[in-house]
């Protein structure tokens, strides 16, 4: 499975999630309840608990790498995010395939392929820069240190919100999928799936930087003095210790 990182911005840090988080959780699911209809938020302590051991069960599994969003300055949790979907493409073709299993030493293996999804913010940082610039970590560090083909993420297609910013991102739509799950509110929902791939990352990643304050255009190099710069592998996080 993915190696876990600290990926650190100027107004957000993404740490692996863990139990010390669940305070913090609890607090940034309890604001705002009512902008929660499309996503899985936790309400309270106890779920807030639930909620990082369900995905620490997952990332133990090698389907997923959960994130809190901190608030650098202030250390306060603002939301939640992660990678899922994690595929891996190389070694002998096998078929029928057989998704999210590595090739090789699952401790040093990093996806072809992945997901960025179950992400939610508190109310305080909605509109802050704070979710464009978690995806933007995001996805230096996915296309730069893991070199993945493709990236994913999706939206239930009634949430427009969710919708216009992954747009604005950059990423391509690649339609809605019709009665594809049922959603939150037990209605059966269609899905927007949208993907953004490593031969478009460099584009994306100029549009995302000129909405970010503080940021350039790369020109060859990564901005200056931007903070969570590579400590290996030219890569946007810095590598936990084993």
């Amino acid at each position: 499975m993915p190696v876990p990182v600290v990926l650190s911005g100027r107004s957000v840090r993404l740490e692996p999630l863990a139990m010390r988080h669940a305070e913090g959780i609890a607090w940034a699911g309890a604001l705002d309840r009512a902008s929660y209809a499309y996503t899985a938020v936790p309400h309270g302590l106890d779920a807030s608990c639930d909620y990082i051991a369900r995905a620490l069960a997952e990332q133990a599994a090698g389907r997923a790498l959960p994130f809190a969003m901190v608030d650098p300055h202030t250390g306060r949790v603002l939301g939640s995010t992660r990678f899922l979907e994690l595929d891996y493409w190389r070694g002998p073709v096998i078929w029928p395939p057989v998704t999210g299993v590595p090739h090789g030493d699952p401790l040093t293996s990093v996806p072809d392929a992945a997901e960025i999804g179950n992400t939610w913010i508190a109310g305080e940082a909605r509109g802050t820069g704070v979710n464009t610039e978690a995806k933007y970590l995001m996805l230096r560090h996915a296309f730069e240190s893991w070199g993945l083909r493709r990236i994913s993420m999706r939206a239930d297609a009634r949430n427009t919100r969710s919708r216009v910013a992954i747009e604005r991102l950059g990423a391509s739509c690649e339609g809605v999928r019709r009665a594809h799950s049922r959603g939150l509110d037990g209605v059966v929902r269609d899905t927007a799936f949208y993907s953004i791939l490593d031969e478009e990352w460099p584009a994306v990643r100029s549009i995302i930087e000129l909405r970010l304050p503080g940021l350039r255009p790369r020109t060859g190099l990564p901005p200056a003095g931007f903070p969570g710069q590579t400590l290996e592998h030219g890569g946007a996080g810095e590598l936990l210790p084993a």
